[in-house]
Order: structure tokens, then sequence, then C-alpha cells
């Protein structure tokens, strides 16, 4: 009996670990083997795992569910296993069972299964040789050099360990270690088994704003080159929104997200708007807000001195580095391949150096990331003196092309050939010229990102030649591209290429071209047509060409189509074309009380400006009681100085003293 009794226990157990699937057998094996050895009982691993005895108890019996992905990574941190691995056994016991788990929730893969270079970290030594379209090259990391910055970044790591979502945007110039800095940061995050999401496919910004509001806990947003997300033209505020959002959800944190920027990205989008003009990155701003670290170019003493010890110590990557870089500290750029780019640049032919030339003219003055051979090729002419053009031979271009795409130190070329990805869906009519298709059809090629800043540095004060812009007016047919130019060509003097420009963003059906063609047409003195040009633009939703119909209409006499205008246009959100109608009727004289219902729509509509001016006719009417409730108004919308300026009226007045004073002190308390 008892015999029968044992055989009878040992099949149940069997058919328990067959019923859980091979791979959550593999699981509990490993798990138990390491306790076993590590001759832990339950009740201590618990403890050291920071888990509930129970909890251990159903991950490593038989007759329990699958252990959860927290569980599991506990379990593997406590035990020293390595915890992809076990995650991988994880996720496959949980297809076996068809149960869903929190490592299936949302975009992203563990940190443990990318490889540094495919998150965008520079690479710094030769591939495997026998690496291959089957076999990616093996590429060497050096040893990392711990900074400054690199202290900050830990604490942020270490609050989104502890429970608490962060963002930190890491801010330097191009080739500085931002991205490898970001990447050692997540190293800890790994052992807890947190995962990682780098939006990329089919664009940044689509990829971003399609799934952000997907991502799940312990998950670290890999915003690398953040301009490409929070500067795009079509989605960059609800991107910022979106991320602003996933921070402050605590159902769905913690989060880590962590960006990197150049820095002139950064002015750009923390720059305070002006007055009376669009603010394109209200969201971008008030997201970087206090969230962004610089890192330094150079390597200070401390951390030469830590890289000196490591290259004695046979990294042979720092050591080539520090002995073409320890005077200037420039380490990781040239760990990069920076300085053997602009030795390519500086030693270049005078066919290449044009073609860089010509790449480095339309980068920085606003062509997209993706140049059209046949624009540089056009453009290259007047880059060239009598004598180089004079020594052209008939494949020159084809000879300065294969020059540029040689790589240097990094498996960086100074411009290389690039196949941008193919669209998979209808791009917005706003994409920015980043991740717009090609500006024309055939080969495209990317100037090296350090070429590019260099060049935005070095020639910042030259204007390109005439060969430039006619061919950009060729060959460039994106209307974004044709405008940066445009105004480029405007602030150079260069107007007839201006309008030329300016007329070819126009026939592509740019509305923000055709009021720039009108308004150069009146500048010229030339109104013949000028109203047609921008009807058609207002008809493709340019509010600047509806508040310009209206001064046109106003000026014209028409004084109800004027109205109607700027209604239109302020419900467009132009409110400006509300104020300066309201102020036209206001210097006739005779038409007071028109103006006042103006501005009073101009304030419905949100315009601070016009209820200070409502608050002026009323002190100027004597209803001082109106005016001290409409200044009010305007402080609590913003215009804090528009007490100040009705106390200061008050004051003038000699025998109001008492009344200014007050007023003053609610100034004071709006801050």
């Amino acid at each position: 009996m008892n015999t029968g009794e044992h055989t009878t226990s040992g099949e149940r157990v069997h058919d328990e670990q067959s019923a859980e699937g091979p791979a959550l057998t593999e699981l509990r094996r490993r798990l138990d083997a390491r306790r076993a050895r590590a001759r832990l009982n339950q009740t201590q691993l618990a403890k050291q795992a920071g888990l509930g005895r129970t909890t251990v108890s159903q991950a490593l019996s038989p007759r329990g569910d699958a252990p959860s992905v927290d569980t599991v990574a506990a379990l593997a941190g406590a035990l020293k296993l390595p915890v992809g691995e076990l995650l991988e056994l994880q996720r496959a016991a949980a297809e076996e069972s068809g149960t869903t788990t929190g490592q299936e929730m949302g975009p992203g893969r563990p940190i443990s299964r990318w490889e540094p270079h495919e998150l965008e970290v520079h690479p710094a030594g030769p591939g495997d040789a026998a690496s291959g379209p089957a076999m990616p090259a093996v590429r060497a990391l050096p040893g990392y050099v711990p900074r400054e910055h690199d202290r900050v970044l830990d604490n942020a790591v270490q609050d989104a360990a502890a429970g608490r979502s962060r963002i930190l945007v890491l801010v330097g110039t191009s080739s500085t270690g931002k991205t490898r800095a970001c990447w050692e940061a997540v190293q800890p995050l790994a052992a807890k088994g947190w995962r990682l999401w780098h939006p990329f496919d089919p664009t940044r910004a689509e990829a971003a704003l399609e799934h952000l509001h997907n991502v799940g806990p312990r998950t670290v947003v890999w915003l690398n080159e953040a301009q490409h997300y929070l500067g795009d033209r079509a989605a960059g505020e609800r991107i910022a929104a979106a991320v602003h959002r996933l921070l402050v959800d605590e159902e769905r944190g913690p989060v880590l997200v962590l960006g990197t920027l150049w820095p002139e990205y950064v002015a750009k989008y923390t720059a305070p708007p002006t007055p009376g003009e669009q603010d394109p990155y209200s969201r971008v701003r008030e997201l970087l807000a206090g969230r962004t670290l610089a890192v330094p170019d150079a390597f200070d003493a401390a951390a030469l001195a830590t890289a000196t010890a490591r290259a004695e110590g046979g990294d042979q990557l720092l050591a080539d580095a520090l002995s073409r870089a320890r005077d200037g500290g420039r380490v990781a750029q040239d760990l990069a391949g920076a300085p053997e780019l602009l030795n390519r640049y500086e030693q270049a032919s005078p066919a290449a150096r044009a073609l860089l030339e010509v790449a480095m003219d339309a980068r920085r003055l606003g062509v997209g990331l993706h140049l059209p051979q046949v624009f540089l090729t056009d453009a290259a002419s007047d880059y060239l003196t009598d004598i180089d053009y004079d020594q052209l031979t008939d494949d020159w271009a084809e000879r300065a092309y294969a020059e540029l795409a040689k790589l240097v130190h990094g498996k960086q070329a100074p411009l290389r050939r690039t196949t941008p990805r193919p669209p998979r869906r209808p791009s917005a009519p706003t994409a920015g010229a980043d991740t717009a298709a090609p500006s024309s059809a055939g080969p495209v090629f990317r100037l090296a990102d350090y070429v590019e800043q260099h060049g935005r540095t070095t020639r910042k004060h030259l204007c390109p030649p005439a060969s430039f812009w006619h061919a950009a007016h060729a060959h460039l047919t994106h209307p974004e591209e044709i405008n940066n130019l445009t105004r480029a060509a405007e602030d150079r003097h260069r107007l007839q290429w201006a309008h030329h420009l300016c007329s070819r963003a126009a026939n592509h059906g740019d509305a923000g071209a055709l009021v720039s063609l009108a308004a150069m047409q009146e500048r010229a003195g030339d109104r013949k047509g000028v109203e047609a040009l921008y009807r058609q633009a207002a008809d493709q939703g340019s509010t600047a060409a509806l508040h310009r119909l209206a001064e046109m209409r106003e000026e014209a006499g028409d004084r109800e189509a004027a109205e109607t205008l700027a209604r239109q246009a302020a419900d467009y959100g132009s409110t400006a074309a509300l104020w300066r109608l309201a102020a036209m009727r206001e210097k006739t004289g005779d038409h007071r009380e028109a103006a006042e219902a103006l501005y009073r729509q101009a304030a419905d509509h949100g315009d601070t400006h016009a209820l200070w001016r409502l608050a002026e006719m009323q002190e100027e009417a004597g209803d001082r009681e109106a005016a001290e409730t409409l200044a009010r108004q305007a402080a609590d919308h913003g215009d804090t100085a528009a007490l100040w300026r009705l106390a200061a009226m008050r004051e003038k007045t000699g025998d109001h003293r008492e009344a200014a004073e007050a007023l003053y002190r609610q100034a004071a308390d709006h801050g």
C-alpha cells in the first residue's frame, strides 16, 4: 500500500509539472536551484528580495501561478541570476498559459535586451571582421569615465527606482557623451527588470505621439535627439503634453524619461515668446523648465585622471583618444570621430570641400536632414575658385562623393548617402522638414552631425553664393525648406532670390509663402493681385492673411467686411486682428463705441491688451470703478502691469493718492 501511495504522489507531481509548461518549469528550477546553493530557505529569500513569504512560495511551487515580472526581477536580483534570461522565461511561461503580464503591457523591451548602439551611442572602435548582413558587427565601447553630470543623472535614476517618475534632458554639443551617459545611468534599472522604449518608427515624432499613452510602469522612455520629438512642427507640443501627462499619472509610474539636445535647440525652445506673436513651444518650454542637465564639451582634470588610469589598465580605445585629445580634454568627441571628421573637411579636395560647404549652408539655413544629390552638385560650382573650377573633370562629382563616403574613426563619414524610411501612412501637411520625404527624387545625403555643427559656428556670418540659391530654387520642393531659405535670403539682402523662392513655395500651395509673397509685392508698391494672394492664403487657413485683408477692407472704407474678416481671424486665434481694427476705428474719433465693441470682442477672445485699453477708455471717461474692474481682469489674465499703469494714471491727477496706493498694493499682490 505504501508503495502504491508513493507512486500516485509521484505521478501527481509529474502531472503538475507537465501542465505548467517547460518554460515555467525551467524558470522555477533555476530559481530553486540557486536558492538551494545559496542555502536560503524561502523566508530568508523573501526577506532578501523584499517580497512576501507567500509570494516566494507561490513563485517556486508547481501549484502556483506563473510569477509576475516584478517577482522574477526581484528574485533574480537577490539570487544574482541573469535578469534578462529569467524575464525571457517568464514571458514564455505567460505565453504558454495564455495570460497577460505587465511585461507585455506597453511599448519597449527589457533594458538587458538592448545593445547600446541600437540606442545611438556613438561607436568608437572597429567591428568584428567576420560581421556581415547576417551577423552585425560587434562594436567595442571604451571604458566609461563618470563626470559631474553623472551624479545628477544617477540621482534621477535612483528616484525612479524608488517609485518617483522623473525626466532629465542632457544638453551639450555634438559627440560630448550625452547618449552614453544615459545608457550607463539606466544599467541599475536593468537589474530591476525595467524596460526601455525608443520610439522611432515610422518617424520618431509619429511613434512617440501614437504610443506614449501606452507606456507602462518601470519604463525608460528614450528620447535621444529630442528635437525630432519636441521640435516637430506638427506634433511637438502634443508630444510634450503627453510626456507631462505620463509623468504625473501615478497609475502609470514610475517612469524615467531621458532625452538629449544641442544647446541651440534648448535656447530655441525655452526662449520667452514675443508679445503679439505665436508661441510654438509653450508646452515644450514648460516641460524642459528645471529638467535640463548640461554636459560639458571637455573632460575636466578629474575625468582625465580617471581616463588615464583606465587607459593604463588596458583600455586601448581610451589610450588612443587620450593620445590625441588630452590637451583640450575633448575625449568624447575624439572617440566619436569628430577630430578626424574635421580633418577630412579641412584636407578635402576642392570639389569635396565645396560639397561639404553647400551641405553646411543648407542645414544652417533650414534645409532638412536629407539633402538631394542633384541640389548639392548643382550648388557647388560657385564654392570653387576659378582655377579649381577649370580643373574639374567630367566625373568630378562621382569622385568627390566617393571621397566623402569613406569612413573615419568612429564609423562616420563627412557626407554619406542615406535612405529615408519609407512612409507607412500619409504624412501630415505641416510635417517638419526633418521628418518629411526628400525634397526631390534621386539619391539623398546626410551631413555628419559634428561637421554640421562646425559649419553652424564657422560659417554663420557667410552668405552662400548665387549657385546655392539657384540650385535651391531649381531642385528643392518642400515648402517649409523653401520658406526657411526665403527668410534667409531676405536677411542677407538677396531680395530677388527671396522673391523667386517665395513664389516657388506659393506655387506648391504653402499658405505662409502666399502671405510673404503678397507682403513683398506690397512693399515693392505693386498692389496688383495682392488681395487675391491674401484671399488664397486665407482660404488655406492663414490668420495673418485674414488679418491683413481686414486692414485692407478698413482702409478701403468697407468696415462691415473688415469686421467680419477680423472676427474670422480672431476665431482662428489671432486676436491682434480685432485689436488693430479697434485701434483704427478709435483713430477716426467718431467711432468710439464701435472701437470699444471691438476691444470687448478681442477681450472675450483672451486678449489682455484689449482689456487694458478698455480700462484706459473707462478711466478717460471718468468711470473709475469700471476701469479698475477691467484692469483687475487684465491682471488676473496675466497682465500684472495693468494695475500698475492704472495706479500711475490715478497718481498723476494729484488728488487720488490713496486710490493709487491701493492699486499699487493690488499690483503687488498679483506678483
